[in-house]
């Protein structure tokens, strides 16, 4: 039994080595000084992103039901704010939003475009147009159709 001596070829000592240079991560600087800084207008930003939204729509409606209420909004030359109804919407545009601007990015040749978000929860919320409500913005441009409604009496629900 007192044989050749076998390893296994594991070290504890390698081992904490080397999870101590996985912690020692790199961040590369990416230098904006010569990068392309040309003009883009609204027009583009909306056009983009409708387009985006039309893919969406055919490819993944999940996601597309998620970001629909968004809006961008181009600030000025180097910045696009996102206004966005909720978190749970804003987790789902995240998957999405490198790639929408990347795409926007080399589109226009403006590669320091700055992106900053905004909730803004009450001016995106989604009313549901019942016939009832439609009834009631009709009777707003014309009175004469309350008085049709009391007459016929209507069902509108």
């Amino acid at each position: 039994m007192s044989g050749k001596k076998i390893s296994s070829g594991f070290s504890i000592s390698s081992f904490l080595n080397k999870e101590d240079k996985e912690d020692e991560q790199e961040t590369a600087v990416v230098s904006q000084q010569h990068l392309p800084e040309h003009h883009f207008t609204e027009t583009d930003l909306q056009t983009e992103w409708n387009i985006l939204l039309k893919q969406l729509q055919a490819k993944d409606p999940f996601v597309f039901n998620a970001i629909k209420t968004f809006r961008l909004i181009k600030i000025d030359e180097k910045n696009i704010q996102v206004l966005y109804p909720s978190d749970s919407a804003k987790v789902e545009f995240d998957k999405i939003s490198t790639a929408f601007f990347n795409h926007f990015k080399h589109k226009v040749n403006n590669h320091t475009i700055g992106i900053s978000y905004k909730k803004d929860h009450e001016n995106l919320k989604i009313e549901v147009m019942t016939k009832k409500k439609i009834f009631e913005k009709f009777i707003e441009i014309n009175p004469l159709l309350k008085d049709l409604d009391d007459l016929m009496k209507f069902d509108l629900t």
